[in-house]
């Protein structure tokens, strides 16, 4: 059984992470964070191009939904960088549809992204975390899995649901050969996914957030460097709420 460390200052100097769904809103911010904080960052996403302004993050284009896409990635790190200690899944996309109107192909695609995003690149680097005796995932899931929704459709509902329980599966099963996975699950936040949620029904920050304010990406960001980093060596198989007070769990 591997020897956890005890907890740390949250840095991350000499530290290998890969961001999915880091060219917008959360992701950004989160590699951001990470590159901050000391951590050489691969950034990617679906998108052919992403400039990050800072020589501590690459970018990838990368396909989550592609498991043959997640092996190559990972070959092509491990044997650029020997190791990735870091895994952050931002990954995801957000159906509005009610369930009597939602699709075969909306499920499939919600899934595809949300689910089978996580599932890949988690399925592939959980048995390198292993052999290297210590690894931290954090996932992104939802508010919306632990109340129903706010302004969501059922989709985006299970498969925010979905990726909570796996990462507590991966949590206990990696928690004796050091691989860590937690949730961060946030309330709204002001980015460009949560603006298609704004034209309908969405919460008000006065009156739903008792913070006052909706959230912005940096608040998320922080909350996945303290899962990522040292400073959480004793935390593993949470889910961390970040909505500015709408669920008090």
């Amino acid at each position: 059984m591997t020897l956890i460390p005890v907890s740390a200052p949250a840095r991350m100097d000499g530290q290998i992470a890969l961001v999915t769904g880091a060219a917008g809103g959360i992701g950004r911010a989160t590699a951001l964070a990470l590159a901050e904080a000391g951590a050489t960052v691969i950034a990617t996403d679906i998108v052919e191009e992403a400039d990050f302004a800072s020589p501590a993050i690459s970018y990838r284009h990368y396909d989550v939904t592609s498991r043959a896409a997640t092996d190559a990635l990972v070959a092509d790190l491990l044997k650029t960088y020997g190791r990735v200690d870091a895994l952050v899944l931002c990954a995801g996309t957000i159906s509005h549809r009610p369930l009597t109107e939602s699709t075969d192909e909306e499920w499939r695609a919600l899934f595809d992204v949300n689910v089978m995003g996580v599932v890949n690149p988690v399925r592939a680097l959980f048995p390198v975390m292993a052999e290297q005796g210590m690894g931290k995932m954090v996932a992104l899931g939802s508010i919306a899995s632990k109340i129903g929704g706010v302004a969501s459709g059922p989709s985006y509902v299970a498969a925010k649901s979905a990726v909570h329980g796996l990462m507590k599966w991966v949590a206990k099963a990696g928690a004796g050969q050091g691989v860590y996975a937690s949730v961060i699950a946030p309330g709204p936040v002001e980015t460009p996914m949560w603006e298609t949620v704004t034209q309908r029904a969405a919460p008000s920050a006065n009156g739903n957030v008792p913070l006052g304010r909706f959230g912005q990406p940096e608040d998320i960001a922080q909350a996945i460097l303290f899962l990522c980093s040292p400073a959480s060596n004793w935390i593993t198989g949470t889910v961390l709420d970040v909505n500015g007070g709408m669920l008090m769990d």
